[in-house]
């Protein structure tokens, strides 16, 4: 017989199995990720037809199977109905869902990415169905799960120096870039000089350093030539690897980064241009971490690119 085990867990993604049932994957608090049957819940008026939809939270008592495991019992604790309700809001949960997917861990507690994905669902679920407020804290979404997820981006000093930046609103030309191989935002100044000693150099360069090439053993000395008067010398030189710009930074959207480091959502604006722009670096970002890509991102340009013409 089966062991059973309680958990209380939010549906991530769902898909047909069989001809009606449907395999749940489910972030837990007690077990992180786990993948279960809910059998028949395909089926008219199954008990667990609604309770294993995107989103609905539960209490679950689930069967130890042999190869996957079975939902026995589904007692619904909480709901989102309204991220159905528009493009925006269902596009923004799925992708958050996707980051969540990424970096949930199996076998183990998950309690505080349980709770910070519900956190943001609830934020999302308290729009308005055309809010244009979405993007905003959807990028706030990704940013804290990226950070809980131990991948945040460094935003307030330069990669590079570590010297701390601050958004130049009098001065139009950009002086701020952001690089994901870098790891956040980088000064452009230093990056600029950082090329220019990349360039100067080469693989093949040969720097003599006074370290002579001898090896003493037994109070002897050996030196790697025939004459003892004129020893060896050598350096071998490694060259680093020169971040990647992706973008240069407007004093707009260094300001934007900055403030996602808020545990609350940062203040309303009307700038959802560079939110977008916002937006893509964190994607670019996150999918280069995770080594996947976010299929809900298609979702969100189709939606925005409507909305904003």
């Amino acid at each position: 017989m089966s062991r059973t085990y309680k958990a209380t867990g939010i549906n991530l993604k769902a898909q047909a199995f069989g001809e009606s049932d449907r395999i749940v994957t489910i972030l837990t608090r007690e077990f992180g990720l786990i993948r279960a049957i809910a059998s028949g819940a395909r089926k008219h008026n199954s008990s667990l037809g609604g309770r294993s939809g995107m989103f609905v939270v539960n209490q679950l008592l689930i069967a130890k199977g042999r190869s996957i495991d079975k939902i026995t019992q589904a007692q619904t604790i909480k709901t989102y109905p309204s991220l159905g309700g528009g493009l925006g809001k269902l596009a923004a949960s799925q992708y958050l869902a996707e980051i969540v997917l990424a970096q949930a861990l199996s076998e183990q507690p998950q309690d505080e990415l349980f709770e910070l994905f519900n956190e943001h669902l609830s934020r999302l679920q308290e729009l308005s169905t055309n809010s244009q407020d979405v993007l905003a804290y959807l990028v706030h979404g990704v940013f804290q799960l990226l950070t809980l997820a131990g991948l945040r981006p460094q935003v307030q000093a330069c990669c590079l120096t570590g010297i701390p930046v601050k958004p130049d609103f009098t001065n139009p030309q950009s002086l701020v870039g952001f690089s994901i191989n870098a790891g956040g935002v980088i000064s452009i100044s230093a990056w600029e000089n950082l090329r220019a000693i990349a360039q100067s150099a080469t693989m093949e360069e040969q720097i003599i350093v006074k370290v002579p090439s001898t090896v003493k053993e037994s109070g002897g000395v050996y030196f790697s030539s025939a004459s003892t008067s004129s020893p060896i010398y050598e350096t071998i030189v490694h060259q680093e690897e020169l971040p990647t710009v992706l973008r240069r930074l407007s004093a707009e959207e260094l300001d934007l980064l900055q403030q996602l480091t808020r545990s609350q959502m940062i203040e309303e604006t009307t700038t959802h241009k560079n939110w977008l722009y916002i937006e893509r670096l964190l994607r670019q970002y996150a999918q280069y971490h995770f080594g996947r890509s976010i299929r809900s991102a298609a979702l969100i340009d189709s939606y925005f690119a409507t909305i904003h013409g």
